[in-house]
């Protein structure tokens, strides 16, 4: 032990030792990321290689810092699965020269064995490894490979692109030992850059209020930057010229950074990691940056594609409402005495049809929708649930209110030469929302009877 040069070198060798001087099952577990994982063991026998801290004898002799021996060993679930015929167990905290745990040795045996006089020893060796493991550096860490495919793993996972923006520069942060990540993506409205995550680092939440005051121009000079010169990284000079694009991260004290690009220039964007130190990363830190970013965009492609079939489920291919089953899902979270509901009938819509041809309908229900939605206000909810039928769902104050903005709707439609027939009605306590819709196409066909082209408010 004293010889080897590495923690797992260290932990082999107490194992091999371990194994010379006894048949017992030996295995040592050290945490990496959120797990007890087994970087040494002896014997044929299955091997626990994965361990929750705190569940079964080696999690929580890692999370209590005490010895546990048994025997017999129990045989129920809160203990580690054991080879056939294990009949006593000796599992010790391996600590760091300040008392901490910082990993497990067990020993487990089927022939008969003095518990007593071995677990002095396995204490006093689980002591030894624990300060060879803090003169060696700490814990043995995942490899670079096992730490970006996990990285991948939560990439692949994210459900929203907020979870995702999230993932990829808390991956990038982690490959490359920097204290700064940023993600810029391309958006309807121009470039964006994405959700921060809490806590800050100094030199992140200073390049983010750089950015902030850039405006666009700066976040179009960077993405601009990467997708012209590809991956790559930049060291700050003093004695050269600063890479004028680069100027709101020189001025929020980044030393090094990595760039690289996103999918495509006007679709994509750009990762950013930086740090306040020079340094010149070595190529396997940029090539494992681009990994990540490639696996991001990859990501964001498909939930792009999936928001996009997901609209195309829940819209109406005509006019690109809202249909029966949004609809549904939403007068369902209607609340009583504040959500109204509008029933809408176009007036004549069969003449139209039947004179002038189902495009010529078409284009009219089409005409009828956009008109009808610039009327609305923020917030507001228009759908389209049968042939001339739309309901406009709104959250009001009072039934005046919600009358209000029926009469809206009905001059929007005058001003394309159409008259619209609408129903209100406010959801009372307790009623079923099918009931609110049933009361506002009552009020509704009231108008129609009373020669079309009006609002009518069903009776409260």
């Amino acid at each position: 032990m004293p010889r080897a040069t590495t923690v797992l070198a260290a932990c082999r060798a107490t194992v091999s030792a371990l194994g010379r001087r006894t048949p017992a099952r030996v295995s040592v577990l050290l945490p990496v990321h959120d797990r007890l994982r087994s970087v040494a063991a002896t014997g044929a026998g299955q091997i626990s290689s994965s361990v929750t801290p705190g569940v079964g004898t080696a999690g929580r002799v890692y999370a209590s810092g005490k010895t546990e021996t048994a025997s017999p060993v129990p045989a129920d679930g809160d203990h580690l699965p054991l080879p056939p015929g294990v009949t006593a167990q000796i599992c010790s905290p391996i600590v760091d020269a300040s008392g901490c745990p910082v990993g497990v040795l067990d020993l487990a045996w089927t022939d008969p064995v003095d518990l007593a006089q071995w677990r002095a020893t396995v204490e006093q060796i689980a002591g030894r490894l624990g300060v060879r493991i803090g003169q060696l550096g700490g814990p043995a860490l995942e490899s670079r490979s096992e730490r970006t495919l996990r990285h991948a793993t939560a990439l692949t996972s994210a459900v929203t692109e907020r979870e995702l923006s999230t993932a990829a520069t808390e991956a990038a942060r982690d490959i490359t030992g920097f204290s700064a990540a940023i993600l810029v993506l391309t958006r309807s409205r121009g470039l964006w850059v994405g959700p921060a995550t809490i806590p800050l680092s100094g030199l992140e939440a200073r390049i983010r209020a750089g950015l902030a005051d850039g405006g666009q121009p700066a976040l179009e000079r960077l993405n601009g930057w990467a997708h012209r010169y590809g991956p790559a990284y930049s060291v700050t000079d003093p004695g050269a010229p600063p890479i004028t694009d680069h100027e709101p991260l020189i001025a929020a004290g980044v030393g090094t950074l990595v760039s690289v690009p996103i999918g495509p220039a006007d679709t994509g964007g750009v990762l950013l990691v930086a740090k306040e130190q020079r340094i010149a990363p070595d190529s396997s830190t940029v090539n494992l940056v681009e990994l990540i970013a490639t696996q991001t965009w990859t990501c964001l492609d498909r939930l792009g594609s999936l928001a996009k079939l997901h609209e195309l489920a829940s819209s109406d291919p005509l006019t690109g409402l809202r249909h029966h089953g949004p609809f549904g899902e939403r007068i369902a979270a209607a609340t009583p005495g504040r959500t109204a509901l509008l029933a809408i009938d176009v007036d004549d819509f069969k003449i139209v049809n039947d004179t002038y041809g189902h495009q010529v309908g078409d284009q009219v229900l089409v005409d009828l929708a956009r008109a009808l939605e610039a009327a609305l206000r923020q917030g507001d909810e228009l759908y389209r649930i049968g042939g001339d039928e739309f309901v406009a769902v709104i959250e009001v104050a009072r039934p005046e209110e919600a009358v209000g903005i029926a009469e809206r709707l009905a001059d929007a439609a005058r001003r394309i030469d159409r008259t619209i027939s609408v129903g209100v009605a406010l959801r009372h306590d307790g009623e079923p929302p099918e009931l609110t819709l049933r009361r506002a196409d009552e009020a509704l066909y009231g108008v129609k009877r009373d020669g079309r082209d009006g609002v009518r408010l069903a009776p409260v």
